[in-house]
């Protein structure tokens, strides 16, 4: 480490380096390292001309990368992560998990209207759910039609079966679709983030919702043994939940709207006959409904998805 200028060692300036550098003269602060280190301006490479990989292969006796300090790469994460903190602290449309539902929900939206801007709130570190693989831990993904005009639509191949399609590894829809949602320049993902409530406004027509609070997902899973635990918040007119089965963070919005005497009781995990029946369970599935809070809320779910996602909360009906 450099050590600071004799100047800053003086009796009257006994203090911490960033109090001390305050006063110092300019020449002096000049030369410090949170000066002279890093970068303001555009910096050309120091290997020279872009390389391609076909120009670089065989040749690793003097490969090398190109040099950084640390204080960059952390300044290059923060100042991206809190810029899209800022301007998706207002947003159109929030997408309450990023699983198989909510991805496809966000590619939709993004790709018939880029004039939205959609912010998703995921609370695992790794976007896709369930969706990484088929029903019992098995590769393969089954999709009835006309679930394959997605497909298409997204870009992945797929077997046709008649009357149902298979994916050959449900981690390369997961992958293609995830890598195409980040591609849109009007979507953010928030992941490793939980939503812990809803944002409510009260109006001459009751209650609607007007957005969602927001934490570190590791911060809202230690709620009872830290503190100084306040959340953050995105504001939104509408907002979608695709948090599917009923699990920790499942079917949150619904159950704090059942909190806040919206709707009038969760009903539980799906668990009659015919929602149990492949040919009927899914169709209901993919029929609209909206929960409630004042039109502003709709819970998503995949179209023609058999298998992982037979089962569904009850009070996601309408």
């Amino acid at each position: 480490m450099r050590p600071l200028p004799p100047q800053l060692h003086s009796p009257d300036k006994c203090r911490s380096p960033p109090s001390a550098i305050a006063e110092a003269p300019a020449s002096i602060v000049e030369t410090l390292p949170h000066k002279t280190s890093i970068p303001t301006g555009p910096v050309k490479a120091v290997n020279g001309s872009t390389k391609t990989v076909e120009e670089m292969l065989g040749r690793w006796s003097d490969f090398h990368f190109s040099p950084i300090r640390e204080s960059q790469v952390s300044r290059a994460m923060t100042r991206r992560y809190f810029k899209d903190l800022d301007e998706y602290a207002e947003s159109d449309i929030v997408i309450v998990g990023a699983g198989s539902c909510g991805l496809s929900t966000a590619y939709m939206l993004a790709k018939e209207r880029p004039d939205l801007k959609i912010a998703i709130v995921e609370a695992g570190v790794a976007p896709g759910g369930g969706a990484w693989l088929g029903g019992q831990l098995f590769s393969a993904m089954i999709m009835r039609k006309p679930a394959d005009a997605f497909l298409r639509n997204v870009g992945v191949p797929y077997e046709d079966e008649g009357d149902f399609v298979v994916v050959k590894h449900a981690a390369l829809f997961t992958s293609t679709l995830l890598s195409k949602v980040l591609g849109f320049p009007n979507v953010k993902l928030f992941n490793a983030t939980a939503v812990e409530d809803l944002i409510t406004r009260q109006t001459e027509d009751g209650l609607r919702i007007a957005g969602v609070v927001t934490n570190w997902t590791l911060v809202t899973m230690h709620h009872d043994d830290q503190s100084c635990m306040d959340p953050n918040t995105i504001n939104a007119p509408v907002i979608v939940s695709t948090t599917g089965h009923d699990g920790p963070f499942g079917a949150f919005s619904v159950k704090r709207l059942v909190s806040m005497q919206q709707i009038d009781k969760l009903g539980g995990m799906v668990s009659s006959t015919s929602q149990l029946e492949c040919s009927i369970a899914d169709d209901w599935k993919a029929r609209p409904r909206y929960e409630h809070g004042r039109g502003r809320h709709c819970q998503a779910h995949p179209r023609g998805r058999p298998g992982s996602h037979r089962w569904w909360n009850g009070a996601e009906r309408s």
